[in-house]
């Protein structure tokens, strides 16, 4: 029994055995094709084609008939450029994104003097701001950095505009006392 068992070949001791280097060799040319139709970009395709022998080494136990090696690497560029495509498009949004930003605001610093200023301002907020409880940092932060209206505020902290308001209010005043620990000069409410 026991000869028996070690003449049988598994499917991932045969995938183990396969020489990637021959077979990326023999599919090479193909693939690049099936790439660069897939993507678009002939730029692109060493980079797919990279990750696609990285991916087949590391997973070519997954490979149940290495007489199937062809169709299971088609199967892995095809993959690879779809997940390429969705990489490329979520970049061009973001890049649209930030081109399609307002410009500054005309209070934005234009001398030294004026980056250097609203820098300690920034400084001092964030310090205030770890002074908070974190719900009252938070609120603050979803509504000053998100600008997130009450109803939005609302809506994704599952509490009605009144409860927002009365925490903002609150959040408010706390901030405003510990400026005033950091800078005296400044006037508390």
């Amino acid at each position: 029994m026991a000869n028996e068992d070690s003449t049988v070949q598994h499917p991932s001791a045969a995938a183990d055995a396969i020489d990637w280097p021959a077979e990326f060799a023999r599919h090479g040319r193909w693939l690049r094709t099936v790439a660069a139709a897939r993507v678009g970009e002939w730029a692109a395709v060493d980079d797919l084609l990279q990750e696609v022998s990285l991916t087949a080494i590391q997973k070519g136990a997954q490979l149940r008939d290495p007489r199937r090696v062809a169709a299971w690497l088609y199967r892995l560029v095809v993959v690879a450029a779809l997940q390429y495509r969705r990489r490329q498009g979520r970049r061009r949004k973001h890049i649209e994104r930030y081109a399609n930003q307002p410009p500054l605001a005309d209070d934005t610093p234009t001398t030294p003097l004026g980056w250097l200023l609203a820098d300690e301002r920034k400084t001092l907020v964030h310090r205030a701001l770890a002074l908070l409880p974190p719900r009252d940092a938070e609120i603050m932060l979803l509504k000053y950095t998100e600008d997130w209206s009450y109803q939005q505020l609302a809506d994704h902290l599952g509490l009605s505009t009144s409860a927002v308001e009365a925490r903002l209010h609150r959040a408010r005043h706390k901030l405003r006392k510990a400026l005033y620990k950091f800078d005296p000069s400044l006037k508390s409410s």
